[in-house]
């Protein structure tokens, strides 16, 4: 598939898009790093509620906190995104459908009493560590 057919420009980005990961990524790893050396045990990829077909990065299940680190260019980060030179109308869809997606995945995560946490790929994984830390040890505290 070439052209027109394909969301592919050309194979070389075929081959490059499909190769990025969706779980596990370097900024999730650091963060998890961090997240167990503080004594915290958590859920990797997975529904947070089973009506919710989405997975969370981060899951900390009794505490109801679903942590997300966003990849600048699929979620569209207003700081880093670049806007692909070739396929733009379908990089332009992908993008608005990737954040309304997060939008969405955000709203129901809350209107079920889950506290939602969404980082960028490019933040520190020490500020992330923190807030997460932060957060999961207040939502503890109060139960």
């Amino acid at each position: 598939m070439r052209g027109s057919e394909s969301w592919a420009s050309s194979e070389g980005t075929r081959r490059s898009m499909q190769s990025n990961r969706g779980r596990d990524t370097k900024p999730e790893l650091a963060v998890r790093r961090m997240l167990h050396a503080a004594g915290l045990r958590y859920r990797v990829n997975v529904r947070p509620v089973p009506e919710l077909r989405r997975t969370v990065d981060v899951v900390f299940t009794r505490a109801r906190v679903a942590v997300f680190i966003d990849g600048c260019f699929w979620h569209g980060c207003p700081e880093h995104y670049q806007r692909p030179g070739r396929n733009q109308e379908y990089w332009d869809d992908k993008k608005a459908r990737n954040q309304e997606r997060d939008a969405e995945t955000s709203a129901v995560l809350t209107e079920l009493g889950w506290t939602v946490l969404r980082f960028w790929e490019h933040e520190h994984p020490d500020g992330i560590a923190g807030s997460v830390i932060a957060v999961v040890s207040a939502k503890r505290s109060r139960t």
